[in-house]
């Protein structure tokens, strides 16, 4: 008898801003480290609307990075990165630190401030981003 592997369900999706060439750059490195099979990742510059689900519009997906569980609930900013980085063996060691209520109101607090600068870097939305800087 023959079984064909079926692909893995990912454990979590990543909603990211491709037209940010810093947040593009970074997912495109995520994107190559073991574990990155298990995400499932959606540029929401690019994607059709219903790719980004339930409780998420395609302006919240571009201003800040969501993501969504196994079980579909939806976090962002830093809980959003953690999330994330529990999937990515080279990070997960550090996600029990992180996961403190202080830590993550803390890197909420620090990717708040960055988000303010993003607008500089972004490009308009479909236009290609080149990953290799």
């Amino acid at each position: 008898m023959h079984y064909e592997k079926q692909a893995a369900k990912p454990i979590c999706t990543v909603y990211f801003d491709g037209t940010c060439p810093l947040c593009a750059k970074e997912i495109a490195t995520y994107q190559t480290w073991r574990g990155a099979d298990k995400i499932e990742w959606i540029d929401a510059s690019r994607c059709e609307e219903i790719e980004l689900g339930t409780q998420l519009n395609r302006q919240q997906a571009l201003n800040k990075l969501h993501a969504r569980d196994e079980t579909g609930q939806l976090v962002s900013g830093a809980a959003a990165f953690i999330l994330m980085w529990r999937q990515l063996p080279a990070l997960q060691w550090a996600t029990p630190l992180l996961e403190r209520r202080w830590v993550i109101a803390l890197l909420d607090n620090l990717y708040h401030v960055f988000l303010k600068f993003r607008p500089l870097w972004r490009k308009p939305v479909g236009e290609k981003i080149d990953r290799q800087f």
